[in-house]
């Protein structure tokens, strides 16, 4: 019987698409864009807790993710820049213990 590509939990997945040394492919930003979209609509606890201000911050990177995503603008450090705004839109769903890349 083959295995999904994914059998982690939701959780353990983001953290390791969001950690420094995992290649990031369209796959998993769309991935975490959908997963963070997903936990907004659920009005995950996670996200009520944080301050009004982080909430923004979360909304600004992931709007900024979406849009490097659409537009795709060759650089080379365009990968460091989409992980850090992926990192950013789904901060308070990582567990506090293990922050991907810090």
């Amino acid at each position: 019987m083959q295995q999904a590509a994914y059998p982690k939990p939701p959780e353990r997945r983001l953290e390791t698409i969001l950690h420094p040394n995992h290649p990031l492919c369209k796959d998993d930003v769309v991935w975490v864009l959908e997963y963070v979209k997903k936990k907004v609509a659920e009005q995950d606890p996670r996200l009520l807790d944080l301050p009004q201000p982080r909430l923004l911050k979360n909304f600004q990177h992931f709007a900024e993710a979406a849009t490097m995503l659409i537009h795709r603008r060759p650089s080379g450090n365009e990968a460091d820049r989409l992980r850090t705004s992926l990192l950013e839109a789904a901060y308070g769903l990582l567990p506090e213990s293990a922050p991907p890349g810090r």
